[in-house]
């Protein structure tokens, strides 16, 4: 039996692995109305108003309720932290403590948190294996590329493409796009329509044997 065995003292345990955070109580519901949206009966899925209006924990925009959102941004943050514990070995594959500033990568984040979630609660381990394979290198290949040698062991960088995306914005550049779009529209009101191309339209032949209220053929 060693010394640290009989004494008890030594380096405290500590486990192999950490767990994929749990996302916190509102984030939860969100996720149980989507499944009620998708699977509930009639009764339920009424209850929920437009599906349209729901959440998504996905797409953090969707999120407009103060705390929910305040939710997201936690469960994604503890998300990224565990990401870069568990599965990163070369450093240049970290995700960025300044992530919140690059919207691509909340909005990747937001995307690989959810199919891990559902990945970890599926009854089988095809869908961790698919975010193993597929949906992790994936995401880590793309920021990478995207923020190539910036916000490297050195604070947050300002955004390379500023410039030319106020370019884009200049009322110059605005006005140009929208007289293609309407070069393109006067396209389609001036050129003839091709006989095959016309939508059929139906009318009424003797319609005074028809009801027009009931629509019932009289005798």
């Amino acid at each position: 039996m060693s010394e640290h065995t009989r004494t008890g003292r030594g380096p405290r345990p500590q486990p192999v692995l950490e767990g994929f955070p749990r996302p916190g109580r509102r984030v939860e519901h969100a996720y149980r109305e989507l499944n009620v949206a998708l699977y509930g009966d009639d009764t339920e899925k009424k209850a929920l108003g437009n599906p349209a209006a729901l959440a998504r924990p996905w797409d953090p925009p969707t999120c407009i309720d103060p705390e929910l959102r305040a939710e997201v941004w936690d469960w994604l943050d503890r998300v990224a932290t565990w990401i870069n514990h568990e599965y990163v070995w070369d450093p240049t594959a970290m995700i960025p403590p300044c992530w919140p500033k690059h919207p691509h990568l909340v909005h990747e984040i937001a995307v690989i948190a959810d199919l891990r979630r559902r990945a970890g609660l599926a009854l089988t381990s095809e869908a961790l294996e698919e975010w193993h394979r597929y949906a992790l290198p994936a995401f880590t290949d793309r920021m990478r590329q995207r923020l190539k040698a910036q916000c490297e062991d050195q604070d947050h960088q300002t955004w390379p493409a500023q410039g030319r995306h106020k370019r884009h914005l200049a009322h110059n550049a605005v006005d140009e796009r929208g007289r293609h779009f309407q070069n393109d529209l006067n396209t389609l009101t001036d050129a003839p329509v091709p006989p095959e191309a016309r939508t059929p339209r139906l009318r009424l032949v003797n319609h005074d044997q028809v009801d027009l209220i009931t629509g019932e053929t009289l005798d």
